[in-house]
């Protein structure tokens, strides 16, 4: 039996959990990476190598260059993850589950330094912050190293507190009190909730910015405090971390965050939810408890960059010091977006003129039909529809995939169109592309009841000129990329 106060079932629902994190991470990895990263991606993985040496991004992809190491690597993740969910990476010797979760690190530690800005987002860093700390948890049959699970809240902590400091400090709404009147609008990808939200009387926007500040800059102290207040933290930054989940589509961002409160609760609290007894434990052996101890010292050092910035006024979010992505700096939503821009690309079979109809490409995820209602999403994370919100943000040159983006489309490219939700030209390649740029707001409920539209949109100019591959600057680009 396991004691009610011991840490052995925190452990087996902890890497458990974060286990499902990895396969989501994974399987997103798995049916979008060649196609965004491969050879013949929008932004290939092998020439960002030839540029940036080993050391300064370390990745397994250095010695195995092939489409094919991207989809055997994947699939890897993806049984890995399978071991770890199952429990089955640590039914045996602290060797295999050290070796499983080791594995799972390096993987995926080598699809993000080789990801370029398709794996830029601050919860890549977190997973491979929380899954470096795991590998030293230990087996079912070890008893659980408890610093490793301190290092859990301390990841933890600045997560939320980052983010708190961050908003604080950055766009004055958060000051007023005003910044949910925008946020579930502007948001990079919104849910069928969103809307709902959006429209909620005005007093539970202020609320939910007050609970915010609550929730980020004063309950994870909480975290430090062992027994029922560091329970009470985690039961809030639960309930916060779902009123997020529903409101929108961020991605795993929430469910790992949710995953890594887990290490606040001890077996006490978790017995009720986990019907399952511990198995006869051993002490930690010296190799494990040496390492536990190596890994708080780097960890303790490695903290002094984040806590500086969480300290300094020119505070930055997300970001990583070392190749490793350990202890990094966190934070989400400084600044509130005002207004909703979308980028709508389109096609034509015919040489464009002022009567030509332009047919749309529909994205999987993010705004484009008015009448479609936005779709469920996280924890699946659609790499392209995110990079798509930052590009309605700035011009098309500040973001070299966006070019490559249209040549795949004039090309009727397989892997690029498997990321679409639909292709207005399935049987033969369009002429031309172009993209617009609209504003989006939602409607009203008045709106809403008359004509059935979740969006409404106005045109505000040319995102991207129409072009088709016999346009020089196209043709020659392809070209020279081989491409055609």
């Amino acid at each position: 039996m396991t004691s009610l106060n011991g840490i052995w079932l925190t452990r087996y629902l902890f890497q458990r959990s974060l286990g499902l994190i990895y396969l989501m991470a994974f399987l997103v990895t798995l049916n979008q990476f060649r196609p965004l990263l491969g050879s013949r991606g929008l932004l290939p993985a092998l020439d960002f190598m030839k540029q940036v040496r080993f050391w300064e991004s370390p990745s397994l992809f250095y010695f195995f260059t092939k489409d094919s190491a991207f989809t055997i690597a994947a699939w890897g993740g993806v049984f890995l993850s399978c071991l770890a969910i199952s429990g089955f990476s640590d039914r045996y010797s602290l060797w295999f589950s050290m070796s499983v979760w080791g594995a799972l690190w390096l993987l995926y530690l080598s699809f993000v330094n080789v990801g370029q800005v398709f794996y830029g987002f601050g919860w890549e860093s977190i997973l491979l912050e929380a899954g470096f700390y795991t590998i030293f948890l230990g087996s079912s049959s070890v008893e659980p190293p408890p610093l490793m699970l301190w290092m859990q809240r301390w990841l933890l902590f600045r997560i939320m507190f980052g983010a708190g400091l961050i908003k604080l400090r950055g766009d004055a709404c958060w000051r007023d009190l005003t910044c949910l009147n925008y946020h579930y609008e502007t948001q990079p990808m919104p849910n069928p909730l969103s809307w709902y939200f959006h429209w909620a009387p005005e007093w539970t926007h202020r609320a939910g910015v007050v609970f915010n500040h609550v929730a980020e800059l004063v309950v994870p102290f909480g975290y430090f405090v062992p027994g029922t207040t560091g329970a009470v933290a985690g039961m809030i930054t639960i309930l916060f971390q779902l009123l997020i989940m529903a409101s929108g589509n961020l991605s795993w961002l929430n469910a790992l965050t949710l995953v890594l409160t887990i290490p606040l609760f001890n077996d006490r609290w978790l017995r009720g939810f986990v019907p399952v007894e511990a198995a006869i434990q051993s002490p930690m052996g010296m190799g494990l408890q040496a390492a536990t101890m190596a890994v708080t010292l780097v960890v303790a050092w490695l903290s002094l960059r984040p806590i500086g910035n969480m300290l300094s006024p020119r505070q930055i979010m997300n970001t990583t010091y070392n190749p490793f992505h350990l202890v990094g700096t966190y934070g989400a939503f400084g600044g509130i977006t005002r207004t909703r821009y979308e980028v709508i690309i389109e096609g034509t079979e015919e040489t464009p003129t002022a009567s030509t109809v332009w047919k749309p490409y529909e994205f999987k995820g993010k705004p484009g039909d008015p009448r479609r209602l936005p779709p469920v999403i996280a924890p699946y994370h659609l790499r392209l529809d995110w990079l798509m919100w930052f590009a309605a943000m700035s011009g098309p040159g500040q973001h070299p995939w966006f070019f490559h983006l249209m040549a795949k489309l004039l090309q009727n490219d397989p892997e690029t169109l498997s990321l679409l939700k639909m292709n207005p030209f399935p049987h033969h390649a369009p002429l031309y592309v172009r993209a617009e740029l609209y504003e989006y707001h939602f409607t009203t409920p008045a709106e809403k009841n008359q004509m059935g539209s979740w969006w409404k949109r106005q045109r505000v100019g040319e995102y991207f000129p129409a072009v088709s591959l016999a346009t020089p600057g196209f043709h020659r680009a392809l070209a020279q990329m081989d491409w055609l």
